[in-house]
Formats: C-alpha cells, sequence, structure tokens
C-alpha cells in the first residue's frame, strides 16, 4: 500500500482538486513534465502527499513559446472581456474555496482559516480586476499646438513570469495573475518546490474555465521547478517582465540577472517589521495585535512583526501581559479548527529558528518565552519573545523566517523612529498612539520608510485595494490594488496630428 497521504482515505478531498500519487507539473495548454520528480511533505508530520513531475528546461523551452502564441489571442480579447474570464477563475475559485484551502494548510502548515483566507484574497483580486478592466487607460493632455491631440496609451508588456514563495502560494500568484491578465498579459509561473502541489492543483481550476471560454489555456502556463527555471526565466529576454517573491539574497541575484538585459523586474522582497507602542497607546489593541503580527502563519508572512519598540514606561506590563497571551494560544494540527498556530514549513526553518535563538542569547537577549522545539512530530517550534537587546544588535536587523519576537525599549519618539528605519529592508510597520500630531509625523517624510505604514493596527494582514510592497532591500515593487497595474503594462506618448499645419513645439521654427 502507498505511503502517500494522497492515497490515504482521510486524505481523499485531495482527489477533488484532480491531484493522484505523481502529477504532472507542466501546463502550457497540455499537462506534461519530463524534469525530476520531486515529493512533497506535509509539515505538521512531515510524512509525504504526493509526488510532482517537475519541468525541464526542455519543458520550459517549449511553454515560453506557446505563451507568447497564446499572448497574440489574448491581446486581441478586449479588456472588458478578459475581464469577464477573470470573474470567471473567482467563481471556480469560490466553488473549491474550502478543499484549496484545506491543502494549502496540509502542503504548507499554515492554519486552516489563514489557508481559506489567502484563496479568498485570490478571489478578492479577481473581482477587484473585473472591475479594472472597464477602468485601465490613460489621461488626454493639453497639447500646446493647435490641432493636436495628446495621448497616453497603455499596452501589455506580453508575457509575464511570476515566481512565488512557499508561504503564500496561491495569493500571491492572484495578486499578480489576475492583474495582469486583464491587462493582456499571458502569464508564466513557478511556484516553490515545496507548495508544487498547490500550483498544480491552482491550474487545473484556471486551465477549465481558459478551456471552457475556449482561449488558449497557455495565457496561465505553469512550470514546475527549481533554481534552474527560476535562472532561466530571469535571463530569458522573452520574459517581458519577472515578478519575483522571496528572500532578498536570491531577488538580488534576480534583479541583477534581469537588469543586465534590461529586463523589468517586480521585486517582493524581506522584511524586518517593526510595531512601535507609545506610552498613550490602548493595550487592549496592542496584545492581540501583536499577537497575531508576531505569531500568525508561525511568524512565516513577509509582513510578521519581528521588533517590537515599547516605551520604557509601558515596556514591563506589555511584556507580561503578552507572554500571558503566548500561554494561551492553541498549537496543533494546522487543519483542526481549533488551532491557531500550525508548523514552520521545513526541518531547515526549525534549525534556522534555533541558530537564532543562540545568537539573540549570546548577543545578552533574554528569552521569556519559548525558544525551545515543540516535542511532537512536524516542524513545531515555540512561538518566542525576546527582551533585553539592544535595538542595533546583529540578530535584531537579521530576518529570521520564524516567529521570534525581539522586545526593545525607547525613550523619544526621535530615535524610535530611527530605529524603524535603520534595517535593510522597508515593508510594513505600525505605530500605536492616540496623539495626532505623531500620526502625521509618521506618516510623513521623516516618519516610516516602509511601503505599509499603518496606526493603530498590525504589521501583516494587508487588504487588496492598496498596493502591496516595500522599499529598499524589500525591492520596491508592487503589487495587487491602487495602481500597481501600470507595471504589467508599457506606456507610451502619442501626438496626433489632425491639422493641416506643422507647428513645432516649443515654438521652435525649422523653415
Amino acid at each position: 500500500m502507498s505511503t502517500l497521504l494522497v492515497s490515504q482515505p482521510r486524505y481523499a478531498w485531495l482527489r477533488e482538486l484532480g491531484l493522484q500519487e505523481e502529477n504532472p507539473g507542466v501546463y502550457n495548454g497540455r499537462w506534461g513534465g519530463g524534469g525530476q520528480v520531486v515529493t512533497t511533505f506535509c509539515p505538521a508530520n512531515n510524512e509525504p502527499i504526493a509526488r510532482v513531475r517537475q519541468g525541464s528546461l526542455e519543458d520550459y523551452e517549449e511553454t515560453v513559446k506557446k505563451a507568447k502564441e497564446a499572448w497574440k489571442v489574448w491581446a486581441d480579447i478586449p479588456a472588458p472581456k478578459r475581464g469577464e474570464i477573470v470573474r470567471q477563475i473567482g467563481d471556480a475559485l469560490r466553488q473549491k474555496i474550502k478543499v484549496l484551502g484545506s491543502l494549502v494548510s496540509l502542503e504548507m502548515g499554515k492554519i486552516f482559516v489563514e489557508g481559506v483566507g489567502e484563496v479568498q484574497e485570490y478571489v478578492d483580486v479577481c473581482d477587484y480586476a473585473v472591475g479594472l478592466s472597464r477602468m485601465i487607460g490613460g489621461p488626454i493632455l493639453p497639447s500646446e499646438r493647435p490641432g493636436h491631440a495628446l495621448i497616453e496609451q497603455w499596452n501589455p508588456v506580453g508575457l509575464v513570469g511570476i515566481i512565488t514563495a512557499f508561504n503564500f502560494p496561491v495569493a500571491v500568484y492572484g495578486w499578480n495573475s489576475a492583474i495582469a491578465m486583464i491587462c493582456g498579459n499571458a502569464c508564466l509561473w513557478k511556484g516553490a518546490p515545496t507548495t508544487s502541489l498547490v500550483s498544480v492543483a491552482v491550474t487545473k481550476i484556471i486551465a477549465k474555465v481558459l478551456e471552457d471560454n475556449k482561449v488558449p489555456g497557455a495565457i496561465c502556463s505553469l512550470v514546475c521547478g527549481g533554481a534552474d527555471i527560476g535562472t532561466a526565466m530571469a535571463r530569458d529576454e522573452r520574459m517581458d517582465l519577472l515578478s519575483f517573491t522571496g528572500s532578498t539574497k536570491v531577488g538580488k541575484q534576480v534583479a541583477v540577472m534581469v537588469q543586465e538585459r534590461f529586463g523589468r523586474s517586480l521585486l517582493e522582497l524581506g522584511g524586518n517589521n517593526a510595531i512601535i507602542v507609545f506610552e498613550d497607546a490602548d493595550l487592549s489593541l496592542v496584545i492581540p495585535s501583536a499577537l497575531f503580527a508576531a505569531v500568525g502563519t508561525a511568524g512565516q508572512r513577509c509582513t510578521t512583526a519581528r521588533r517590537l519598540f515599547l516605551h520604557e514606561s509601558i515596556h514591563d506590563e506589555v511584556v507580561t501581559k503578552l507572554a500571558k497571551a503566548y500561554a494561551q494560544v492553541r498549537i496543533g494540527d494546522p487543519w483542526d479548527s481549533d488551532t491557531l498556530y500550525g508548523p514552520l514549513h521545513t526541518k531547515e526553518a526549525v534549525k534556522m529558528f534555533l541558530d537564532a535563538v543562540e545568537q539573540a542569547k549570546q548577543q545578552g537577549g533574554s528569552v521569556v518565552y519559548g525558544g525551545k522545539v515543540i516535542n511532537r512530530p512536524g516542524n513545531y517550534v515555540e512561538p518566542t519573545i525576546v527582551t533585553g537587546l539592544p535595538h542595533n544588535a546583529p540578530i535584531v536587523h537579521t530576518e529570521t523566517f520564524a516567529p521570534i519576537l525581539y522586545v526593545l525599549k525607547f525613550k523619544e519618539e526621535e530615535e524610535v523612529f530611527a530605529w524603524n528605519n535603520e534595517v535593510k529592508q522597508g515593508l510594513s510597520s505600525s505605530i500605536f498612539t492616540k496623539d495626532l500630531g505623531r500620526i502625521f509625523r509618521w506618516l510623513g517624510p521623516k516618519g516610516s520608510d516602509c511601503g505599509i505604514v499603518n496606526v493603530n493596527i498590525p504589521t501583516s494582514g494587508a487588504e487588496i485595494g492598496g498596493a502591496f510592497g516595500g522599499e529598499k532591500h524589500t525591492g520596491g515593487g508592487r503589487e495587487s490594488g491602487s495602481d500597481s497595474w501600470k507595471l504589467y503594462m508599457r506606456r507610451s506618448t502619442c501626438t496626433i496630428n489632425y491639422s493641416k499645419d506643422l507647428p513645432l513645439a516649443q515654438g521652435i521654427k525649422f523653415q
């Protein structure tokens, strides 16, 4: 009998997503894959779920060609009609939301409500994209020349490559693909190898919608694979935009490869996010906010709070209350509805957690809660609070993708704003205060230098209507809402002469 979870009666629901013991990991209008066969594991027990046959470089080459051909069809379809197909994708995801959320929980390790919430995020972006498909466009500008029209024309870039990370294996692809599609682009997706089943399952849902609408399936292509596929995408001049979500270290390599060919990249990289709590803060908001931001997804969000700055007058009180809140976090199998905290994604992540805790101790920190591996199957560690470190300790300035919160004291607003900004990343930040002047200083030019600047809410849990992304080593990219759609299009400034004269700009006479 097979040891794979997909073959066990308890996990028969995986078949509803079209998953088998071995699954093809390439889709370009048809399913295939001639690369290495990889097994994905459940982080809650480290048992094998199923196998995926990844794509080879030959598969990648064939898929790019088919995606480019598919783009020719897709770009000719009016944007509102493209929006209608994206709407159908959102509806298809709605119908599978619980079973797909369960797969996210099983393969990534986040709790069930977060898994379902991640699929809901893709659904929400589809809804947003439908409306956007009737709104994208440029202005008509006043021309200084009589009988002339000056307009902006926006066109799709062509083929958008999307490389996503393990921690949001559905939502980040949704942010990119839904917006890219209504803009008129074809997409080629490479998900994280450790969440390949999610990539396959999502693509199966999308592929059926495309096939039902009689448009080429290669509009939403998939090539599962490792660094060889990612490198090929970064270096490929046919990749008109490359969206990369992952670590700052790998993102820097991607950025250089894309820039060497003068390509266009959209980077969503690391975050070393801070919550700042002033003496006038409402602690009934602070405690649950810090708890969710630091412990949610077992500290594996790019927006996870890793630094908690507390005014010295409330430091001890907040630490005591927060430790009590940590002690009440329900730890268990991520698919159980009662669980609030699941495992880390891999065994390697557990080792990184232990190394970081040890470094924090060596640098003068005190572990006031957690700090150890939990004795149970899977990759479970205790959510951890560390106090006593200086704001510029090396470990505090290091992003560890694990549930470790460094609690730091401050005295003055000016110093703590500077400490928020002194790390290399600039993704998310939040203050808790009732002081209106302080709030607007925080939002202003001398306040937070992050892409997400919050007040009286956590650093994590962004809505899809705003642009998501950060500054500095976070990469500078923006995805999802606001005017992020512009990154998936190219702008042309067009001057049209409808007169019988030929006046030159700036009043120049050339005769």
